[in-house]
């Protein structure tokens, strides 16, 4: 059997042993996006089984048929297996003074909420990835928007989180918000976005 799966989407596909056969379950990405999946064939023989709809499940034996799934009518197995999927990541943004490696007064309490959150998921993984505008060179904003990710790193770990748990990147002048040409400053462009996991 061909699975062909159109991002973004999160899959669980759960193969049993009962009488309705293997199943196909379409549950949202992590950022909570739609997507799509469709069986392409199966055993060499065309199949026309789509499933478009977030939260539904479709049975991949005989005539496929969808349906929505109630999370109060499960059976205790694949309630189960929706309840052990790790809970949505929390994505922050903070933002830094032009030029610098300084938050802005207004980003400064991020670092606090970011603390309780990586606190209340045991071994949670927490990417750290810095940006700048377009003012200056290419180079030196590859080094500042490092430079950002790496002071917002030191500063969680400051307030207690495992390094271990922390990476950090910097993506320069790529990925901008706001897409004002060259040499412009924008203060939604100079950023660390942070993941926890």
């Amino acid at each position: 059997m061909t699975r062909r799966s159109i991002p973004p989407l999160m899959l669980v596909t759960c193969l049993s042993a009962c009488a309705t056969g293997p199943t196909l379950t379409l549950l949202p990405s992590e950022e909570g996006k739609q997507g799509a999946v469709a069986v392409i064939e199966e055993n060499g023989k065309p199949v026309d089984y789509v499933v478009t709809e977030l939260n539904s499940s479709t049975n991949l034996s005989g005539r496929p048929k969808t349906r929505s799934i109630n999370p109060d009518k499960l059976n205790a197995r694949r309630l189960a297996l929706l309840q052990a999927l790790p809970p949505p990541p929390v994505r922050l943004r903070l933002y830094f003074q032009q030029g610098t490696t300084r938050l802005t007064p207004e980003s400064q309490p991020g670092l606090d909420f970011l603390k309780k959150e990586v606190a209340e998921r045991p071994g949670a993984e927490v990417q750290v990835t810095g940006h700048t505008d377009t003012v200056g060179k290419l180079e030196d904003n590859d080094v500042l928007s490092e430079r950002r990710a790496e002071e917002v790193v030191k500063a969680l770990a400051e307030l207690g989180i495992e390094p271990a748990l922390l990476t950090a990147v910097g993506r320069g002048e790529r990925d901008p918000l706001e897409d004002k040409g060259d040499n412009a400053p924008s203060q939604a462009n100079r950023r660390v976005e942070v993941i926890v996991r």
